[in-house]
């Protein structure tokens, strides 16, 4: 007899409970800030830098040297540019320009500047248009490329003259998904080097340390609006196309990119509008687009927040907004917008903030670096790099596990149970790689009942929309509410289980569901013997590797402060674990021996082409 168990598409009772998690995280922050006075608001300021700061892994303990150094400038009409690489972290290189006023009266106020998800980052033609234009207006700028854009892509091949997985977002999404495995988080080293900006101009004597701001759309709206956050040493903020709210984002477009999700922050009761919060008194401008894929109803609805917090400070005028009926983009009428909130608060003038005509640079021109990619003219690290330092740091000295530290470290919940009748002996089948009818039909034919869970699986990726995979936005929406994916889908195996009575039970799983099935086969003991055909080698293997995919629907916060998934499978010794066809992180298979050294306790095994089900899995398949 074969079970299936029956669910909606794969994913969507997962979805489903995501939502309710979100809505009633969001509820309950409404209700708890409805009652709010200025006493509580000034204890949450406190309480969103801590939340923010636990959810990126904390920052940098010590501001190593900055070693900055101008590698070329060149004049233009009111102002010169000065391409500065400086250094946020040892080796770890930012590459930005410097624009100086050549009028007016050192020492200037001054802007950081944060690029969005150009690919060109800091020389963006409409960045240009708003480092250039304040420059004009007698600001020191200092624009820097984020990291994996612009000069800075991690994985730049120079054969092809591009990255390998794609700049900006794609190599955000990957390194991203690297850091969450230390506990760390791609937000941090943005932060970070945010805040070594800061340090350089305010070790300039051209710039008044005591009038600096930010200023930056889309993806730099979003690093402006973490920097209000956690840099008390800027005196103005401004956020453009980023700042909504979660309650019209999560339906539709949803998670967005690595940087934007902070693991627990709808559970610990955050929004868009904390950002803004947490930076008061200090002047913060919203600039918004009605037709944004970033929600305008979510949006008026954050400033309606950010007003009633910046009332309660008797600083209601500090709070900005502005919005324009067109598309994301720093588009013209919000640059304006700009330069009038930054000419009121750091200079103290009312000011139109017309742009006027200006030309500008060829990338070339702005290029730090002699060849214009940090890696091809200096080397040095990258976020994967350095985080993959901390992942064998944190290997080396590991708890391991035991059932309580996986279960704590997944998050795991009980389900109810449906009960599934039956007298065979049971395997539970999942398979995020293929369809696997032929599969299932032999484990069928040997005489077992196979069962499957749908919500326990991904299925491949399949096409991006907007940049993100739909395991990608589920994985996302977990973290958002505290929870994982993994941790979710073990869940649902489990109660399954829990349906199937005391039947003899195995469990094999395929591609990234293997993983799902090394958790559930090491945290339920009735399981008897376990398979994983092409499964990822370790999660300590993904933090190293340079090119990983694909991998976010198994990531497990911090897992390498306590275990690997090597770890799991020797401990379900002396229950039979077979390890078939291994795989690398980019999805390509490993050498067997190469993978019987990471499971010296399992049967490892390839799986040559045309080798059917039964020929590999026969000793598994033996009753």
């Amino acid at each position: 007899m074969l079970f299936l168990i029956a669910a909606a598409a794969f994913g969507q009772a997962i979805e489903a409970e995501l939502t309710n998690l979100a809505r009633s995280a969001l509820a309950q922050r409404g209700e708890k800030l409805s009652a709010a006075g200025r006493e509580d608001l000034a204890a949450r300021q406190t309480f969103v830098r801590e939340k923010i700061l636990a959810s990126i892994g904390g920052l940098p303990s010590t501001r190593s040297p900055l070693n900055a150094r101008v590698t070329k400038s060149f004049s233009r009409d009111g102002y010169r540019v000065e391409n500065v690489i400086y250094e946020s972290l040892p080796g770890f290189y930012v590459t930005a320009n410097l624009y100086v006023p050549s009028t007016g009266q050192a020492p200037y106020p001054a802007l950081l500047g944060v690029a969005g998800h150009s690919a060109n980052g800091k020389a963006s033609a409409t960045y240009q248009h708003v480092w250039i234009s304040l420059a004009r207006r007698g600001f020191v700028v200092l624009a820097f490329d984020p990291p994996g854009q612009g000069e800075r892509s991690a994985t730049f091949d120079e054969e092809t003259g591009a990255s390998r997985i794609g700049i900006g977002v794609a190599e955000h999404i990957m390194e991203g998904t690297q850091c969450l495995l230390t506990g760390h988080h791609f937000a941090r080293y943005e932060i970070w080097d945010g805040i070594r900006g800061v340090d350089y101009l305010i070790s300039r004597s051209d710039v008044d340390q005591s009038r600096i701001g930010v200023a930056g759309n889309s993806g730099g709206g979003t690093q402006s609006a973490y920097l209000a956050v956690l840099e008390p040493r800027l005196a103005a903020i401004v956020s453009s196309c980023y700042m909504t709210s979660w309650e019209h984002l999560w339906d539709k477009p949803g998670a967005q990119d690595a940087e934007q999700v902070f693991p627990g922050f709808l559970r610990d009761g955050l929004d868009f509008s904390d950002f803004a919060l947490a930076a008061a008194p200090r002047p913060f401008l919203m600039t918004t687009a009605i037709q944004d894929f970033f929600p305008i109803a979510g949006a008026r609805k954050t400033y309606d927040e950010i007003k009633r917090f910046y009332r309660a400070f008797d600083v209601e005028a500090k709070a900005g907004y502005f919005e324009y009926d067109d598309t994301h983009g720093w588009s013209k009428p919000r640059r304006e917008a700009a330069y009038r909130w930054l000419e009121k608060w750091l200079k103290g003038k009312d000011d139109p903030g017309i742009e006027a005509p200006l030309v500008t640079e060829p990338e070339e021109n702005l290029y730090a670096t002699a060849t214009g990619q940090v890696r091809t003219s200096l080397a040095g690290e990258t976020i994967q790099s350095i985080n993959a330092k901390e992942a064998e740091r944190l290997y080396a000295a590991r708890r391991g596990p035991s059932r309580e530290i996986v279960r704590d470290r997944l998050g795991i919940e009980k389900y109810p149970a449906a009960a599934l009748p039956g007298s065979k002996p049971v395997v539970i089948y999942l398979n995020s790689a293929d369809n696997g009818a032929d599969d299932r039909r032999a484990i069928a034919a040997a005489g077992f009942d196979v069962v499957t869970v749908p919500d326990a699986i991904n299925p491949a990726p399949g096409p991006r929309e907007a940049g993100y995979t739909g395991p990608y936005k589920r994985a996302s929406s977990a973290l958002l509410v505290g929870k994982t994916l993994p941790g979710i889908q073990v869940s649902h195996v489990l109660s399954t289980i829990d349906g199937l009575g005391n039947r003899p039970l195995r469990i094999f799983g395929k591609g990234n569901a293997a993983v799902i099935a090394l958790y559930a086969a090491y945290l339920e003991p009735r399981i008897e013997s376990v398979a994983l055909e092409k499964m990822p080698v370790s999660y300590l293997a993904i933090a190293r590797a340079r090119f990983p995919r694909n991998l976010i629907d198994i990531v497990v916060p911090g897992v390498l402060k306590d275990f690997d998934l090597p770890d799991l499978a020797a401990a379900l010794a002396p229950r039979p674990v077979y390890v078939v066809d291994a795989r690398h992180p980019n999805g390509l298979p490993m050498l067997t021996r190469a993978a019987a050294l990471e499971y010296p306790k399992a049967i490892v095994a390839p799986r040559p082409e045309g080798w059917t089900f039964e020929k590999i899995y026969a000793a598994f398949l033996q009753r």
